[in-house]
Formats: structure tokens, C-alpha cells, sequence
């Protein structure tokens, strides 16, 4: 029984994967339905509203296309239905989008050989323009290079707290010009230095006794952008400090007129630098309530004989105010932050991209190595960032940075340890979700924070098929004049409905309508598969769009026929109203029953070995001796038993010619083994069986029958003991037991002839 359990044991687990790979297939296939269905869920009207559900929709404009009962936006589906249903690739509108490069001009190469250029010939980023045509779902696609750039002009700014703590600070300021006029001139030939300060908006002077400072402000531009670093430290040299009543200073409405006020500070279209230098904390939006002010800030320049005229009228700005107002105007900000403050200016460099925190000395005497540290970190890195992004539109950023290194998502916008004359690569992908409400094409903007460069894209939104642009308004096609005919269908005017707009609105529940929408008089309007509609049935849509109802009261369907193997139509035909259409060779209500002979064919080319019929592609034997899938196996045949005399014998007992070979020779029947001759199969079984009795070499006998079962399967059921003689001197008797007869010496077989014998009649027969 051994043999047989194996079996069972691998047809369960043949079971087991088979039922889970259906499993997985019915979830895919239901995922990928679900997917199809938003072309026929869309329930489009027209081909414009159709192609705006998304890529895969095409519309059918061929006039013949639908059948009786189909609505018209059946003419909207996936492109290969449509194909399928008959509809040719010349006749389905199906626009797709597209992309143009209006400028491109290539990354700056200073190695070749060329001398200093002006700020305005050094392109960093390519392209610098470019169109894009969307169609709703269907992403356009392109690249985008960014080189950073050698020797490119730097502005740099240093806005310094001058409140009464920065006293010893500001002593070692007053030759900051010049030193870092040398040390940037190590980065770039062209370099240029601002100077302001702040303290806090005006309230009273806080300074008493003999402490010389002047009374609190704002801001105060001091020194517009020069490449003068002597006249930036005799500026410097000439400061006095200043006083405040609290620690946070006024800083923020500092920053935002240098972001803002760019004539006043002199900033070109190059790297722009702020250098903050403080040793307190903020004030930020809400705080100026303190002191009853509570007008948000404008985020504009109000700059007057270069001090700030509007700090006790608006409020401090937002940090998000201010991270608004530096990227509009491509400022990256160096905080140089004494170190009680680093874990808050951490926070805020957090908040603020592209800038920088460096830890000052207790008297600033490091900020030359903190600003040259500084910017080398926020070169080293290029982040993009985009406009704001119209309605229903999304934007994809992937970055193909040095070494290999990729990133998605977030990730995508930027690369890090960037050196000069480093490419990077970025792909961005741009979708449609839908059509804008007006239609119009909008820009949106790309560019690098800190950069003054930038690509302009516009887009341009495919809303209308090109067929749109054929139609015939108050065509005679759509009811005397009621719609426009347009992409092989009606576009009903307002108030209209109907295939060609050939009902009102009011009209539509009308009892009379009604009844040309029942099939025989009877109580189902549409075969309840459906809706009326001006007197004319729509079919309802199927969640799976393969699956459709038609016909004037909706009373067919293409799924709905005879299965077979779990297929519509077997497999090898189509359903129409409910009757299967059988492709060629193939008939039956199922479609599965082939006429093709050539699965019938014996080894000898006759069908069915002659000795039978071919129906449905498999042989029905006629004669009751020949069994097998071509009537060749005849089981009660002479020299059934001689055939199998040796793999019986080496599977059963481990004997005989092929003991060796067994495994590869003998494996192709069931072997079954059972304690004597009384248990051995009889004959009036369901199928034929052969009794045999063989005797090996040493002058024992085996006892066996063999069969092909109805599942052609051959079994062979063997007695598990030998019957051999007590001894030589024992001469055998004719029967079961032997005899004087030639055939009982070696080398002869002896059988059991009829599987009707009884098995005590005993016929020996030489083979």
C-alpha cells in the first residue's frame, strides 16, 4: 500500500497548489477588473469626458458600433475591448500626450579653456524650457541636468545682532572684510560683501548708566553688497552696540527686508549668502502683541534711508513667512549661533531649506572658518523644489546622483556631495489627474533652492478628442437638430436625452414610453437588466466590462452560456444571447466536444486501434477485450503474463533479470501486495484482470494478476510469498502446484488463461 499512498499523498499537494494558484489568479483577475472598470464606470457621454477618465479609455467612433440596447458610453472602454468588440485602431480616439524642448541650452564647461564669465552666461541646470501636452493618467516624462558650476559669483550679507551682548563680537567683526574677502577669493574670483545689523523694534533705550549704546532698532542696512572689503571693515569699525529689554532679538524682520529689499542690498542673479550672527534666541509671528502690535507682516520692503520705518506697524513674520520669501528670492542662510542656542537654530534649520548652523566662539574670533564650512555644506547639495502645482496635477521627482546613488519620492528631489564640476540627473514625471475648469494652459516653475536659475514649464491639457473638432452642431442626425454630432455620436443639447437626443427630460417617466420597454406585454421593464430611456432600453454595465447585456429589451448577454472546465464556452467559442458560438473543430452546448480525429490515433494510424469510435476528441472502445486512451491495452490477451513476468518478479521479491535495472525498467504500474492466493482480485470486476502464475530460477512459484483500472491505470496484485517445493525429491504434479509438463521447466511460463476460470482450474500453456 505503500505505492499507493505515496500517490495520494502528491495529489493532495498537487490539490493544495492548485487551489492556491486559482486563488491568486481570482484576485489578480479581480484586481486587474477593477482597474478596467473606470472607463465603462465613468459612464461617459462624449469622447472628451472619456478620454479624461484616464490613459487607458478610447473612444469608438465608428456610427455602427453599438449594438441594440448599448447606451452611449459603451463607446468608451479599454482599447483592447474595443478591438475586440470590432472596432478598428482607425476609428478609436485615443490622443496621447506629448513633450517639446523650446530651450536647451547646455551646462557651462569652464574646462575648456574659457575665461571669466559674466553671472548671466553661467547655465547650471538644463533644460531651461520646455512644453508639455497632458493627457488625463498618462505621465509625460523628462530629464533634467544640473552641474555645479566653476568660479561662480558669490554675494554674502553678514546681518549681526549689535544688542549689548555681542559687545566683545563686534570687535572681532571690524576685519571680517578683508579676511574673507582672501578666503573667498580661494572659491571664486568674484566676490562681493554686505554689512546690516538688528536689535528689536523700538521701545525705549534700556541702557543706563554710563553704558555707551544708542537706543534699540529694527534693522539698519549698513554697507550695500561691495567687493570693497577694506570699506566693509572701517563701516564695521564705526558700530556702536545697542541695547534690548529681553533676550530674543528682532532678527526675523531683520531677515526678511534683506530678503526682500533687493535693490537696497544690492543682490545679483548669482549665490546669495546670509550670514545671521547672533547669541539670543527669536521673536517670531504673535509676539509683537507684547507690544500691542498685531498687524501680520506684509513680507515687503519698507526700507527708508536704509532703516526698517514699519517695525512697530506689523507683526515679526512666520518662520514659514520667511522660508517663503528666502526661496522666492534663492537666499540660502548661514545662522552663526553662539553654543547656549544651537538646539533651537537646529530646529529652525530643520524648518528652512538650504541653510546652514555653525557653532560661534564666545567673541566670534571663528567666523571666517564657520562660513567657509557653511558653504561648502550647502553647495555640496542641490534640492529642487517646484511652484505651486494647478489643481488635479501631480509632480514625481527621481535623482540619479554620484557613485550610483538613486533616490524616490522625497528623496528624489535631491543630491548630496556635490563637488564643482560634478552632473546629476533628475527624471520628473508630471500627471493629469483631470482637465482644469477653464482648460487653460498653466506654468508651473522648477528650480534648485539657492539658485537663481529655473525651468518653465508649461502645460497644455488635453480635454477634447480631435474629432471635437468635426462636429456638426444641430445636426439632423440628433433628432431634427437637438444635439451636436460629434465622434460617431450625439452630444445631446441641454434638456435633451437619448441615443439621438430624441426624448425631453420631461418626457422620461411617461407610462406610454414605458411599455415599448417590456418584452411580450410583460411586467419587466428591459428584462429588469436595464433602463428605459425616451422608450428605448439602456442596458445596465456589468462590473466587468467583458460582460455586457443587449438586445431591444436587454434580454441577452455574452456570459450567461454553458461551461466547461470552468471556462464560458470551454474556451474555443463566444456567447451570444445566451448560446455558445463554437469556433471551428469544436461543438456541443459547451463548445467542448472536439471533431478533431488526431487524439484518436493508434500507434498503427488507425483511430481508435480499430477497435472503436472517436467522440468528442477520446475513444470509446467497442471491442470489451481493448481498453486505453487509443483501445491498444488488452489486459486478458495472450502473453499479458510473460511480459511482465520480471518486473513483477524484481519488485516483488527483489529477483530476477532486472533486478538491477528495476527501478528504471519497472516503475510503470501500481504494485500491490496481499497475504495468499484467496485475496488476489477475482474476475466480474468494473474491469478485465489476468491471473498468472510464473516460476523464477529456482523452481518457485509467484502468484499475480493484472489489470487496467478505469482510470488506465495499470495494477498489479502480487502474493507476497513464494510457493516454492519442500525439497528435490518432490516431483511436481500437473495444476498450481506443477507437474511433468515441458512448461513447467525453466525458462516456460504457465497461465491462467480466462479471467472467467475458475482459479482451481488450472490450464497450463506454453508461451
Amino acid at each position: 500500500m505503500y505505492v499507493a499512498l505515496e500517490i495520494n499523498h502528491a495529489d493532495k499537494m498537487d490539490l493544495k497548489l492548485l487551489l492556491i494558484s486559482t486563488l491568486l489568479g481570482v484576485i489578480c483577475y479581480s484586481s486587474a477588473q477593477q482597474e478596467r472598470n473606470e472607463c465603462i464606470k465613468a459612464n461617459a457621454k462624449s469622447c472628451g469626458e472619456c478620454i479624461q477618465v484616464g490613459a487607458k479609455c478610447g473612444w469608438c467612433m465608428n456610427p455602427e458600433f453599438l449594438k441594440q440596447g448599448e447606451a452611449t458610453s459603451t463607446r468608451c472602454d479599454e482599447l483592447e475591448s474595443l478591438w475586440k468588440r470590432g472596432c478598428s485602431s482607425a476609428k478609436v480616439e485615443n490622443p496621447r500626450g506629448s513633450q517639446r524642448v523650446l530651450k536647451d541650452k547646455v551646462v557651462t564647461n569652464r574646462n575648456q579653456g574659457e575665461g571669466k564669465l559674466r553671472p548671466e552666461d553661467i547655465t547650471q541646470i538644463q533644460p531651461q524650457k520646455l512644453t508639455l501636452s497632458l493627457r488625463s493618467g498618462e505621465p509625460q516624462s523628462f530629464n533634467l541636468k544640473f552641474k555645479l558650476a566653476e568660479d561662480y559669483p558669490i554675494d554674502l550679507y553678514y546681518l549681526v545682532d549689535l544688542s549689548y551682548s555681542m559687545k566683545d563680537d563686534l570687535e572681532n567683526v571690524k576685519n571680517l572684510g578683508t579676511q574673507l574677502m582672501l578666503e573667498m577669493s580661494k572659491i571664486t574670483s568674484d566676490f562681493r560683501i554686505g554689512f546690516g545689523s538688528f536689535v528689536e523694534k523700538k521701545l525705549r533705550n534700556p541702557c543706563t548708566g554710563d553704558q555707551n549704546c544708542t537706543s534699540p532698532f529694527s534693522y539698519k542696512n549698513l554697507l550695500k553688497l561691495t567687493s570693497n572689503g577694506q570699506e566693509f571693515n572701517t563701516l564695521v569699525g564705526q558700530q556702536q552696540i545697542d541695547g534690548n529689554l529681553d533676550s530674543p532679538e528682532g532678527g526675523f524682520d531683520a531677515i526678511m527686508q534683506v530678503a526682500v529689499c533687493g535693490e537696497h542690498i544690492g543682490w545679483r542673479n548669482v549665490t546669495r549668502l546670509l550670514v545671521f550672527s547672533t547669541d539670543a534666541g527669536f521673536h517670531f509671528a504673535g509676539d509683537g502683541k507684547l507690544g500691542g502690535i498685531v498687524l501680520p507682516n506684509d513680507g515687503k520692503c519698507h526700507l527708508e534711508n536704509n532703516m526698517y520705518t514699519m517695525s512697530h506697524y506689523y507683526d515679526y513674520p512666520s518662520i514659514a513667512h520667511l522660508v517663503q520669501k528666502l526661496s522666492d528670492n534663492n537666499i540660502q542662510t548661514i545662522f552663526a549661533i553662539t553654543e547656549e542656542f544651537q538646539p533651537v537654530y537646529l530646529e529652525l534649520k530643520n524648518l528652512i531649506p538650504k541653510s546652514a548652523v555653525g557653532t560661534l566662539s564666545a567673541n566670534s574670533s571663528n567666523v571666517i572658518n564657520l562660513i567657509i564650512d557653511a558653504y561648502n555644506s550647502l553647495s555640496s547639495e542641490v534640492i529642487l523644489e517646484n511652484s505651486k502645482l494647478p489643481e488635479g496635477v501631480t509632480i514625481m521627482y527621481q535623482s540619479r546622483c554620484k557613485n550610483g546613488v538613486t533616490g524616490e519620492g522625497e528623496m528624489g528631489r535631491k543630491c548630496s556631495n556635490i563637488s564643482i564640476g560634478d552632473e546629476v540627473f533628475f527624471i520628473i514625471s508630471i500627471t493629469a489627474k483631470q482637465c482644469p475648469k477653464m482648460g487653460k494652459p498653466e506654468t508651473i516653475k522648477i528650480k534648485p533652492l539657492g539658485f537663481n536659475e529655473e525651468v518653465e514649464i508649461t502645460l497644455n491639457f488635453i480635454c477634447e478628442c480631435d474629432c471635437h473638432k468635426h462636429g456638426i452642431e444641430n445636426s439632423e442626425i440628433c433628432h431634427n437638430g437637438n444635439g451636436t454630432y460629434e465622434c460617431g455620436a450625439c452630444r445631446c443639447n441641454e434638456g435633451r436625452i437619448g441615443r439621438q437626443c430624441e426624448c425631453s427630460t420631461n418626457e422620461v417617466t411617461s407610462e406610454d414610453l414605458d411599455k415599448s420597454c417590456r418584452k411580450d406585454n410583460g411586467t419587466d421593464i428591459c428584462s429588469n437588466n436595464g433602463d428605459c430611456v425616451c422608450g428605448t432600453c439602456e442596458c445596465k454595465k456589468r462590473e466587468n466590462p467583458e460582460e455586457r447585456y443587449s438586445g431591444k429589451f436587454c434580454e441577452c448577454d455574452n456570459f450567461n452560456c454553458d461551461r466547461s472546465n470552468n471556462k464560458l464556452c470551454g474556451g474555443h467559442g463566444h456567447c451570444e444571447c445566451r448560446v455558445c458560438i463554437c469556433d471551428a473543430n469544436w461543438t456541443g452546448s459547451a463548445c467542448d466536444c472536439s471533431l478533431d480525429t488526431t487524439t484518436c490515433l493508434a500507434s498503427n494510424k488507425q483511430i481508435c486501434n480499430g477497435r472503436g469510435t472517436c467522440e468528442c476528441g477520446t475513444c470509446k472502445c467497442t471491442d470489451p477485450k481493448f481498453q486505453g486512451p487509443s483501445c491498444e491495452i488488452c489486459p486478458t490477451c495472450p502473453g499479458v503474463c510473460t511480459e511482465h513476468k520480471e518486473c513483477v518478479q524484481c519488485r516483488a521479491f527483489g529477483t530476477g533479470e532486472k533486478k538491477d535495472t528495476c527501478e528504471r525498467d519497472c516503475s510503470y504500474f501500481n504494485l500491490i501486495k496481499v497475504k495468499d492466493r484467496d485475496k488476489l482480485p477475482q474476475p466480474g470486476q468494473a474491469f478485465p484482470l489476468m491471473h498468472c502464475k510464473e516460476r523464477d530460477a529456482n523452481d518457485c512459484w509467484f502468484y499475480y494478476t493484472y489489470a487496467v483500472n478505469n482510470k488506465t491505470e495499470k495494477e498489479v496484485h502480487v502474493v507476497e510469498t513464494l510457493d516454492c517445493p519442500a525439497g528435490p525429491d518432490i516431483i511436481p504434479t500437473v495444476g498450481w502446484r506443477g507437474g511433468g509438463h515441458r512448461a513447467d521447466r525453466p525458462g516456460f511460463a504457465s497461465h491462467l488463461e480466462a479471467a472467467d476460470d475458475h482459479p482451481r482450474q488450472e490450464r497450463v500453456r506454453q508461451v
